[in-house]
């Protein structure tokens, strides 16, 4: 079958679809690139003329991401296309693409945002072009994507009437990276990379691989070109299904929130770092700590303080009679704590027995008790009788000592 009446039909099938599917007349304007989807932006046409590119092979649809497709490991020439809004990947979808591309096989990757991973992966850097919103306003206008001269043999660009294509690379690797088309900007939107014996294409405007697009004028012959020059005859062919179908959302509920923190480097280093200075503090700081001692104070004589309280309010109202009576008794306390004699017994027998036993003479000791004696009798003590007892007291207590 001639290959134009083969894009025509496809053309006529898609204006159908879309003229049942809304009544108003207006298309789908979302962006899909579905294999099966016929809307001005899926990818019916564009696997048509992959399929048709390789016609030795039958394209195979894969619905898994990167890491996860077991189809893509032991491949060494086969080809790989992607179309999609948005292209999110972890770590693990990196490397395996990377992979996949250095055992001899061709992976076309085109989207409007390539993950800050694979772009820090390749060294190279994207300045995004105008992403469709539901309701845009951004003027529409006649726009163009372009080839090398070295791959395309027309002498015109391929374009078409809608939102101009502006994605671009600002940077590439050019150790390993070579450009191969441009937009109306004349700006680098097609790069290619040479990795062990295997291409990796990345293309910024995945509009150039929509069904509108596509059937537009002569544009098939855009992608028709672009698949020459990935492999000339590949084991198989792989259309993905699944990178189309992903969105930040779903792609972050799949991945976990340390995944989405190891994408940025600058994250990934405090993170670790973090957990460093974690570690030192536990080794170093949570030790078991001997906890403070307080300081007792050692306990003291309240008696004594007491006393001396008492001794300071008698003093105050001088009733000497009173400081005199609580002398006479502390003292028979103390002579009979400490040498065991009845002070109640008569004077002369308890004279003689202190006498003896503390030491002091028997003059002496009779004369504080005859002291003792008066001071009892007597209703009224004058300075000069109190201090008289205190002294002889006070005698008495430093000879025992």
């Amino acid at each position: 079958m001639n290959k134009r009446i083969l894009y025509f039909f496809c053309y006529a099938c898609i204006i159908a679809n879309v003229s049942c599917k809304t009544g108003t007349g207006l298309p789908d304007l979302r962006e899909s690139y579905g294999g099966n989807d016929t809307k001005p932006f899926g990818g019916f046409v564009a696997k048509n003329i992959l399929q048709n590119s390789f016609p030795g092979n039958y394209v195979q649809t894969t619905k898994l991401p990167f890491a996860k497709n077991s189809l893509l490991k032991n491949e060494t020439a086969s080809v790989y296309f992607c179309a999609s809004r948005n292209l999110f990947v972890n770590d693990q979808d990196v490397e395996a693409i990377m992979n996949y591309v250095f055992a001899g096989n061709t992976a076309f990757l085109s989207s409007a945002y390539f993950d800050s991973i694979l772009l820090n992966k390749l060294f190279c850097k994207v300045t995004p072009g105008v992403i469709l919103p539901r309701y845009f306003t951004y003027p529409l206008g006649e726009t163009y994507s372009k080839l090398i001269n070295v791959i395309s043999n027309e002498k015109d660009s391929f374009g078409y009437f809608y939102l101009p294509f502006l994605s671009s690379f600002s940077e590439i690797n050019d150790r390993y990276g070579r450009i191969v088309g441009y937009n109306a900007d004349n700006k680098p939107n097609c790069i290619v990379f040479w990795w062990g014996k295997g291409k990796l294409f990345l293309h910024t405007d995945p509009r150039a691989f929509s069904n509108y697009f596509l059937l537009t004028r002569n544009n098939y012959l855009y992608m028709q070109q672009l698949m020459q020059v990935t492999h000339a005859l590949p084991d198989h062919v792989y259309w993905d299904d699944y990178y189309n179908k992903l969105n930040r959302r779903n792609r972050r509920a799949e991945s976990s929130t340390l995944s989405e923190l190891f994408k940025h480097p600058h994250l990934k280093a405090a993170f670790w770092l973090l957990l460093l200075m974690l570690l030192i503090y536990i080794m170093f700081a949570a030790k078991r700590r001997q906890r403070i001692i307080r300081e007792i104070k050692p306990n003291q004589n309240s008696s004594v303080a007491f006393t001396e309280t008492i001794a300071r309010l008698y003093l105050q109202k001088h009733d000497n009679k009173s400081i005199a009576d609580k002398m006479i008794t502390y003292f028979h306390e103390f002579i009979r704590n400490n040498y065991y004699l009845n002070t109640t017994a008569d004077n002369k027998d308890l004279v003689l027995s202190l006498s003896r036993k503390s030491g002091v003479s028997e003059e002496r000791t009779a004369q504080l008790f005859t002291t003792i004696k008066s001071v009892s009798e007597n209703n009224y003590i004058d300075d000069i009788q109190l201090l008289s007892l205190s002294g002889q007291i006070q005698q008495f207590y430093n000879k025992k000592k």
